[in-house]
């Protein structure tokens, strides 16, 4: 049985409670692992560890020796690929080819773009004439902000939590991540990577647990923390940012979503088929930036219902290393509970379900795993539960529209502004739809697809702040300025 335990100070530790609880491989249910729980003391202790490293060894070093140790950091996690890879897929049951291609190469990739921003991004400095006729430079500084929380979700584990890692060190700064009490195990992993490469003792820590009176809590209320940046629905947000009110700071917050795909009669058929159902079904609809809501024009309505049934009856449930593995499973029994509630919502309330809505009948063990079927629905109202309401399972649904000014009010009247998908070949219409749609990412004929320099983040309660190239750095650096009179 595998123990997994806290990494404190450059040093693997359990805790004094002896509280543990499991890590349960969705796929099958069965318990692969012991987590020990990070109570006050052991959060105090990652706190006290990363405050003390911004005053030691590696608050002394230059961008270029941080960027080196950095660069080490990637080298080291795509050296170890194959170990990460057993790690994330144990934890999330998504198939090797998801988990191959793309979360274990942006972890390590998220080292290497910053360590290139870090380095090239300048300050703004102004000369001026003082009225006393003398001259005066102002220029600006960057400095690290100081311990950062990183409170990370369970959906794409060691991608979105080093998204937020990596930025955080290459600016300078020291963090305590908090992965999610489902997927602990990359981010403990990479404390062995930090060790192997010679990063300086609480730069990097890890403390697992839960949220309420644990170790999520201990860490975001803590006076110590100087910033917190947090991956995860509007819920929880919302409870961090009135905890990070205390002591009056900053948070980054990227949260809900309730997603949509706008279809043009013009697009290209087969392509949008191929992106909608990646973005509706991908990773067991269990992304961010996942479709939810699919509005098709209507000359091609009933052409984009009977493909995309297509393509969600092919997604075959398998095991992970299976290679005709086309979706894995819900993430817990927890979040599929959640999800079947849902569906059965969609019923009750009318839908017509186009396929799914229900547990596929799966062989030997693999029936005590946390499987849904790709699920799609058509008929219900704008105002309908599973059209307002962010479900996070493989699903969508389809409805059709008119003309442009109709379906711009159906995309914007929702709570949420993550992101939102066009599908045309009128690309004046396409930037025009894109510049009115409330979201902080419009994709046009793509999904999924992402510059690391470009901004990322949601509008209204999708989230707060933007992350990503230059625009990391407002987060995690104190931007201050110097005026020198000569």
């Amino acid at each position: 049985m595998k123990q997994i335990l806290n990494f404190i100070n450059g040093e693997y530790v359990r805790n004094t409670s002896g509280k543990t609880f499991q890590d349960i491989n969705p796929v099958n249910g069965s318990v692969i692992g012991n987590i020990y729980e990070a109570g006050q003391v052991e959060v105090n202790a990652a706190v006290a560890a990363a405050k003390a490293a911004l005053k030691g060894d590696w608050g002394r070093l230059s961008v270029a020796e941080r960027c080196k140790l950095l660069d080490a950091v990637a080298i080291e996690i795509n050296r170890r690929f194959d170990d990460f890879l057993q790690a994330e897929i144990a934890d999330t049951g998504k198939p090797h080819h998801l988990a191959s291609h793309v979360d274990i190469p942006r972890g390590a990739a998220n080292f290497q773009i910053f360590i290139d921003t870090i380095k090239s991004t300048a300050t703004e400095s102004f000369n001026m004439r003082t009225p006393d006729g003398k001259t005066a430079l102002s220029y600006g500084v960057r400095v690290p902000r100081g311990v950062i929380a990183v409170v990370c979700p369970w959906n794409l584990p060691l991608l979105l939590m080093t998204w937020k890692v990596g930025p955080a060190l290459a600016c300078g700064n020291t963090v305590v991540v908090k992965p999610s009490e489902e997927t602990p195990a990359t981010a403990t992993l990479l404390g062995e990577v930090m060790n192997a490469v010679g990063m300086p003792k609480g730069v990097y820590n890890v403390v697992h647990g839960f949220g309420a009176n644990s170790a999520g809590a201990f860490l975001t209320e803590h006076p110590d923390v100087n910033g917190i940046t947090f991956t995860g629905e509007t819920r929880t947000g919302s409870i961090i940012m009135k905890a990070a009110a205390n002591g009056v700071r900053p948070v980054s917050l990227e949260m809900g979503g309730k997603n949509a795909a706008v279809v043009f009669a013009d697009c290209d058929f087969q392509a949008t088929i191929d992106t909608l159902t990646r973005s509706c079904f991908e990773n067991a609809g269990q992304v961010c930036l996942g479709t939810e809501r699919v509005y098709v024009e209507r000359p091609i309505f009933e052409k984009v219902v009977a493909a995309l049934k297509d393509r969600a009856e092919s997604m075959k449930p398998g095991l992970p290393f299976d290679k005709d593995t086309k979706i894995g499973p819900l993430i817990s029994k927890k979040h599929q509970a959640k999800v079947l509630g849902l569906y059965k919502t969609a019923k009750d309330e009318g839908a017509t379900i186009v396929t799914g809505g229900g547990i596929p009948d799966m062989p030997g063990d693999l029936k005590n795993g946390s499987w849904i079927q790709p699920t799609i629905w058509t008929g219900l109202p704008e105002t309908a539960t599973v059209v307002t309401e962010e479900i996070f399972g493989p699903c969508c649904h389809i409805s059709p529209f008119d003309s442009e000014e109709e379906v711009l009010g159906k995309v914007n009247a929702n709570r949420y502004g993550l992101a939102t998908a066009v599908f045309t070949q009128d690309i004046a219409r396409a930037n025009r739809l894109a510049q009115q749609i409330e979201v902080g990412l419009c994709w046009i004929n793509a999904w999924f697809l992402r510059d690391l320099r470009t901004p990322f983040g949601g509008s209204k309660q999708s989230g707060i702040g933007r992350e990503g190239g230059v625009h990391s750095l407002e987060f995690y650096t104190d931007l201050r300025n110097v005026m020198v009179k000569f």
